[in-house]
């Protein structure tokens, strides 16, 4: 039952899949559903992203580009497109217009949250890693989720707790959003989870990343 009390049958289009649930990743972090109740839209600095949410829903429409709020400097990959089917099934799952700051729970089978979570951690997530100076070849390895919505992170931290039994911190950065933070050990079990397969969609210049601290780790 979605937000307005109506219950959509999903088609051969909609049914769950480890690509849909990446996709739903990327539009909590990186999209946006218009007010007008058929509009669906994602914006991100890596065109790579954008085009992989284009192939995994078909989409055919074109990729411009937008200015950033700050420079007017047209820095950011767009894409806009009307699904009406679509847009009530990402309701009835829990995203929302506007959802920025109020987001909670999303219906996310389990089956498909690692691919969920690969979504949004290339939307707005992050790998951070250094060595110690304090300690010999101490190297530190952090995975991180970024939100303005601290009940949607407490979800994915709950669940992320009882799917892959690790434990992470969620933190305000300062900056109006919260982290979501998993040290070394955690870090590697959910990243096993997340890239359980080699040929998963995902963007390229974020695996690469780990995939180079995660060969420090193991040596």
């Amino acid at each position: 039952m979605n937000p307005h009390g109506i219950r959509y049958i999903l088609d051969e289009y909609m049914k769950w899949s480890g690509k849909l649930a990446y996709a739903v990743g990327l539009i909590t972090t990186d999209g946006n559903l218009s007010k007008d109740g058929r509009h669906i839209n994602i914006t991100s600095k890596d065109k790579e992203q954008i085009q992989n949410f284009a192939k995994i829903l078909n989409l055919k429409n074109r990729i411009s580009m937008k200015k950033s709020s700050y420079t007017q400097e047209k820095k950011y990959y767009f894409l806009q497109f009307g699904d009406i089917k679509l847009f009530h099934f990402l309701l009835s799952i829990g995203l929302m217009p506007n959802k920025t700051k109020i987001l909670g729970p999303l219906q996310i089978p389990d089956e498909y949250f690692a691919d969920y979570l690969r979504g949004f951690l290339d939307g707005d997530g992050f790998t951070n890693s250094y060595w110690d100076t304090r300690w010999k070849n101490s190297f530190c390895f952090y995975t991180g989720f970024t939100s303005a919505s601290k009940l949607h992170l407490a979800w994915m931290q709950s669940k992320i707790k009882r799917l892959f039994e690790i434990t992470g911190t969620i933190k305000f950065s300062g900056r109006s959003t919260f982290h979501l933070t998993y040290a070394k050990r955690a870090s590697i079990i959910l990243l096993e989870k997340m890239y359980h397969n080699p040929r998963v969609v995902c963007l390229r210049r974020k695996r690469c990343k780990i995939s180079l601290a995660l060969d420090i780790i193991r040596k």
